[in-house]
């Protein structure tokens, strides 16, 4: 929970702005007001977040009149909002944000909606629901169809019509059996013909091959006939700066035949990394095998088989790529990779889920996540993804071997097992990076829980590790330049450098507080600005700032 302006705080303030902004507007698709000045029907509330979800999402704002001229008029309803974003999330599988906003007249509380998957509508008890005017109703079959056709169809369910059964090696499918086997506890699979083992799991249909049974079982004769871009090819270099491979494969046959193959060439070069601090030893794998077998995954189970060009696996030293054609599913970013799911081609996403290999619904980013942050190494690196090709970095070099250690002695001091989203919040706050508005909810939980600390406040807040943490690698000092000196203290060196050179940019005084954000600067500035020792020289990005 966010709260603004508690008592009577500027209204420069963006979430007042914001109000103030509302109550001039129209009750528009992606806004719907009511007043719920005493309470609010909790299943009205549900109803209402699950057609602004369908209607590509939007915000459900109470305690402001729905009648123009609009006025805040103040709301009681759901005074505790973790509980009621736990309700919702329980019953929509939604990530709901809930803010209370203190206005001068009242207080507001907002529930901002995400839009619902591509082609996936949400549905409630039985309905799809929709606004209509002042009443929600039913979405209509017409529209239900639009929204279905959204997501396009599932390119690997269609069937190669030149390709017959004869186009699948043996082998591939005996190693699918066994596994669905195993996973499922089926014993009777053992004993159906290869035929209706396939046309069972959808791999075959009127007797011919989908585009998912030869990407994961087809011979390489077949590929090359019929899907030649479904290959993934292998390169080594020992250098970063290599243009020549060392070592070259090239893997045009199903999926099956060779994943396990393709990660024992790349731990082959898989040096340990041992690091010792008393009586704790660690080794470390630079490639750990789980990450690597889920990005291997991701880029066979998530490309674009209509486009040319096939997955690429480079091995470095210290690094390793994958490429692949198509860019991110639809609705998937870098930035939301790990509460996303969209599956490209759905009837490979269900094949590898009946074997064991992924869980149909995920992407697989939160193992790989997970993984390279509990061994001390960078988040999986997806800034070279655009348009038109997926590029994931994964580097095994250990940064820190003590923050490993830290988590494992918070884990037993405090019996909590962290999740994937508070490992990453926990390793951008060591690695000074500023939270994501949907990561700030979990870090107070983490702060309450006193690994966490804030600095600052409003929006210069930011997170770093806890005063324990660098106790325990014996950095206190570290701690107290990180926690920074105190406002009057920053405040005069910020004058003392203005003294010695005149004037500065922003930029100048960032590196004279680089413990503090931008935000924090700025407010620093407006206050010496207020207090007539300073004053501001141009505007907007070329501004700089003078002694007064």
């Amino acid at each position: 929970m966010r709260v603004a302006n508690a008592g009577k705080a500027p209204m420069s303030d963006p979430q007042l702005l914001e109000v103030d902004d509302w109550l001039t507007r129209k009750e528009l698709e992606h806004l719907e007001f009511k007043e719920a000045k005493n309470r609010y029907d909790f299943e009205e509330l549900v109803r209402y977040c699950v057609a602004l979800a369908n209607e590509k999402g939007g915000n459900m704002v109470l305690g402001i009149s729905d009648k123009i001229p609009r006025t805040v008029v103040g709301s009681q309803a759901f005074p505790d909002l973790e509980r009621t974003k736990a309700g919702l999330t329980d019953r929509l599988r939604l990530r709901i944000e809930a803010d209370e906003i203190l206005h001068p007249n009242g207080r507001v509380v907002v529930f901002r909606v995400p839009s619902r998957p591509i082609g996936v509508p949400i549905q409630y008890k039985g309905a799809y629901w929709m606004r209509s005017g002042e009443d929600l109703v039913p979405m209509t079959a017409d529209q239900l169809q639009r929204i279905f056709a959204e997501a396009g169809p599932d390119f690997s369910a269609e069937i190669c019509a030149k390709a017959s059964v004869t186009d699948l090696d043996p082998q591939a499918i005996e190693w699918f059996r066994s596994a669905w086997q195993r996973k499922s506890g089926n014993p009777a699979l053992a004993d159906l013909p290869a035929s209706q083992l396939l046309e069972d799991a959808e791999l075959i249909v009127d007797g011919k091959p989908t585009y998912a049974a030869l990407v994961l079982l087809g011979t390489h004769r077949a590929l090359g006939r019929h899907l030649d871009q479904a290959e993934v090819v292998f390169e080594y270099r020992s250098q970063d700066t290599a243009i020549e491979h060392e070592q070259r494969i090239e893997n045009r046959r199903g999926f099956f035949l060779y994943h396990d193959e393709l990660w024992k060439t790349i731990n082959l070069r898989n040096p340990i990394q041992h690091y010792q601090q008393g009586l704790f030893v660690w080794d470390i794998p630079t490639f750990n095998e789980k990450v690597i077998r889920e990005a291997l995954l991701n880029a066979v189970g998530h490309r674009d088989y209509r486009l040319s060009g096939s997955v690429f696996v480079r091995q470095f030293s210290r690094h390793l790529e994958v490429v692949s054609p198509g860019g991110f599913p639809p609705g998937v970013t870098a930035q939301n990779i790990l509460f996303k799911q969209s599956p490209r081609n759905r009837r490979i996403a269900d094949t590898l889920g009946k074997c064991g290999l992924v869980e149909r619904s995920g992407q697989g980013a939160d193992r790989m996540f997970e993984e390279s942050i509990r061994e001390g190494k960078p988040r999986p690196d997806f800034s070279g993804t655009d348009d038109y090709q997926v590029a994931l970095t994964l580097r095994g070099q250990v940064q820190d071997p003590r923050f490993l250690q830290f988590l494992e002695r918070v884990n037993k001091e405090l019996q909590v097992v962290f999740s994937t989203q508070d490992l990453v919040i926990l390793d951008m706050a060591q690695r000074h990076d500023r939270l994501t508005t949907d990561l700030v909810d979990r870090a107070q939980v983490l702060k309450q829980l006193g690994v966490l600390e804030t600095i600052g406040r409003g929006r210069g807040r930011s997170f770093i590790l806890s005063r324990s943490f660098y106790r325990f690698l014996g950095k206190s000092g570290t701690y107290t330049r990180k926690r920074g000196l105190d406002r009057e203290t920053n405040k005069e060196l910020l004058l003392k450098h203005l003294d010695h050179y005149g004037r500065a940019t922003i930029s100048d005084f960032e590196e004279i507080l680089p413990h503090l954000n931008r935000d924090r600067i700025y407010a620093l500035l407006k206050e010496l600005r207020s207090e007539g020792r300073i004053r501001r020289v141009g505007e907007k990005r070329g501004s700089q700032w003078a002694k007064a």
